[in-house]
């Protein structure tokens, strides 16, 4: 017996994998004979076939497209054949040879889920078939029950609870025992239901809505919409459709054709499309306005279009040792090709080597061999720091002697930093600095609240910080009322002697400076959470375009 068993357990699996080789070679054969039909028919015999349909008199009409359709094709991809069908009336309705008015078709149409059921049976009906053929006297242990469906787990498991709903299996231990004595006692209603959706073409009224909604929630239907047009004739209407012809061309003009070709139709007053232009970033619209601010303050722009720079211009020149962490490749970029800067002032580098190694002015330096190699690397500037020191020993050493000015830059620096929602590895800085005789702390104060007024920006704190390069220094802070808290905006500081003296500046000049990135005030312009939102490759275009000018109300003039 249990030889017996294992036999036909054997054959049962063989007997199902045959019927889902058969599903597939079904499938595939109507596919294949879908493509050749589909192939076959060409848009001029769907039209020519359209065309004739409207010949027989002038009230003649195609009722539905999609029914003309399935006749058409004798009910074999008649959908599909719809489909292109379509297309032919919306060109023939083009050059007015029907008119059409829109209908809508609904039907029944069996899932492939739905229609393996139709084959095989209900995940029920599989399972009851299962105990009779594989158990014995009727009943079969549940751990073999996944086997004896032929390993589908979804039979298995969905089976036995729907056979349990309808009362034809029961649980008696570790055992599923059927209450029915024969399959013959059983009748696989939902297969019933579903043949008769077959048979009546999708019908909605079918089955009753009950039946159909149970049928939807067990995925073997699903309701199908058919959009479709009535098709009647169009003022332009002909038995066999004469090609406009878009141009005339030399050859028409040659033979005199083009005295009978019919011509499409031309609209010599349409305007096209608006020409659309382009939208300033709101970094470049803050940028403008932080501009036109400083220009009015009596500040000159300096030149940044160079984003390289040696590190002697970024680092040395500003009193910062060669030893110092920021000039580390974890915070800087440095230019693989080509490595090294072509040249330097020499006279000016030998006093800034000085002043590094044994110091001046009443500075010790720091005392440490410097290095002419470490000083020529190329780098991706840092702040645009290395520009102002530059423009300051231009200034030193112009026509004339020195002569004090303010200066202002605002552009692009890059630091080599773990990106996160405030933070990017290139960003905008904003850089303001006064370079004049007996300036004070007091001459920054009031110029950094100066500028500060003019964004609307009233409420300021200093307080006091180190920098390589500036002695004093200080943190700017800001109150921002609709976050309700004091926020660093920048940072500041006065040049120190190690820096300006070599330069050649006479003793008694003093450089006021400060700076700030550009990112930090157009987040809280424009309601920003998170940088990545405003620069860089995850911007979203559409932010872009639609953000408001930028205008910074001047607070001093409100009060």
């Amino acid at each position: 017996n249990s030889q017996l068993s294992t036999i036909n357990y054997q054959l049962s699996a063989i007997n199902y994998q045959l019927s889902t080789l058969d599903l597939i070679q079904t499938h595939t054969s109507k596919t294949n004979s879908f493509l050749t039909i589909m192939a076959a028919v060409t848009a001029d015999e769907i039209e020519a076939a359209l065309l004739a349909s409207l010949a027989s008199s002038e009230d003649a009409v195609i009722e539905d497209s999609y029914p003309w359709s399935v006749e058409q094709t004798a009910g074999e991809n008649a959908f599909d054949y719809h489909l292109k069908a379509i297309g032919v009336i919306k060109s023939l309705s083009a050059d007015g040879y029907t008119v059409t008015s829109d209908l809508s078709t609904s039907f029944w149409e069996l899932t492939p889920q739905g229609a393996t059921v139709v084959g095989t049976g209900t995940q029920e009906f599989q399972v009851l078939k299962a105990i009779f053929e594989k158990g014995e006297g009727g009943t079969l242990p549940m751990g073999d029950l996944q086997t004896a469906v032929g390993g589908d787990k979804d039979v298995s498991k969905v089976g036995m609870a729907n056979c349990m709903k309808e009362k034809w299996i029961k649980k008696d231990g570790a055992n599923l025992v059927s209450l029915k004595s024969s399959l013959d006692d059983v009748t696989d209603q939902v297969v019933i239901d579903l043949k008769t959706i077959q048979e009546s073409k999708g019908a909605l009224d079918a089955l009753p809505n009950k039946t159909t909604t149970a049928l939807k929630k067990r995925k073997f239907i699903k309701e199908k919409v058919i959009k479709s047009v009535k098709v009647i004739r169009g003022p332009s209407y002909a038995p066999q459709r004469v090609k406009k012809a878009a141009d005339l061309t030399k050859e028409m003009l040659d033979s005199g054709a083009w005295k009978t070709t019919p011509f499409k139709p031309y609209n010599l007053v349409t305007l096209g499309e608006p020409v659309k232009g382009g939208y300033l970033h709101p970094l470049l619209k803050v940028r403008a306005e932080f501009r036109k601010i400083l220009m009015e303050m009596g500040f000159s722009e300096m030149p940044t279009n160079k984003w390289v720079e040696s590190s002697f211009w970024n680092f040395d020149s500003l009193f910062q040792p060669q030893s110092h962490p920021a000039r580390d490749a974890h915070d800087t970029f440095f230019i693989k090709e080509p490595a090294e800067t072509v040249s330097i002032p020499e006279e000016y580098y030998e006093r800034v080597k000085t002043m590094h190694q044994s110091g001046g002015a009443g500075s010790i330096g720091y005392r440490y061999d410097f290095q002419r190699g470490e000083a020529m690397k190329n780098l991706l500037r840092t702040h645009t720091t290395a520009v102002s020191s530059q423009m300051l020993y231009k200034l030193a050493n112009q026509e004339g002697g020195f002569k004090p000015a303010r200066y202002f830059s605002i552009d692009r620096v890059f630091r080599n930093e773990t990106m996160d929602a405030t933070h990017l590895c290139e960003f905008h800085q904003v850089e303001g600095l006064v370079a004049d005789y007996n300036l004070s702390l007091g001459d920054l104060i009031g110029t950094i609240e100066t500028f500060f007024k003019k964004i609307g920006i009233t409420q300021l704190r200093f307080k006091p910080a180190f920098n390589p390069y500036t002695e004093p220094s200080m943190e700017i802070f800001g109150y921002h009322p609709d976050l309700k808290q004091w926020t660093e905006i920048g940072n500041s500081g006065m040049f120190r002697p190690e820096m300006l003296l070599p330069m050649g500046l006479p003793e008694n000049v003093r450089v006021i400076a400060w700076g700030l990135s550009l990112e930090r005030p157009t987040m809280i312009k424009y309601r920003i959470k998170n940088i990545r939102d405003l620069f860089g490759h995850k911007v979203d275009m559409a932010r872009t375009k639609t953000a408001p000018i930028c205008r910074f109300v001047d607070a001093s003039e409100q009060l």
